[in-house]
């Protein structure tokens, strides 16, 4: 399965590091991007975010996003 979707994250965010454990843990791949690395990638976080930096936010290749999701709610996304 290749990646549908991108996680933008930061290192110091203990719920991206436990979303990224569980989707690892479920075989689900993903690309993922460090918005404190990438500037405009915090623009894209923002934008989906109401003009916050919300991490973990995935954005799926529809254009569709999730912020903080659960794995189920990430897996319900990969199917519809």
């Amino acid at each position: 399965m290749s990646a549908s979707f991108t996680m933008y994250s930061t290192p110091w965010c203990g719920y991206c590091h436990r979303l990224k454990a569980q989707l690892s843990r479920e075989g689900i791949e993903f690309d993922e991007v460090d918005i404190e690395a990438t500037p405009e990638a915090a623009a894209i976080v923002a934008q989906a975010n109401r003009g916050h930096q919300t991490v973990p936010t995935l954005v799926f290749r529809d254009g569709t996003a999730l912020t903080n999701p659960s794995v189920a709610a990430v897996r319900a996304q990969l199917v519809s």
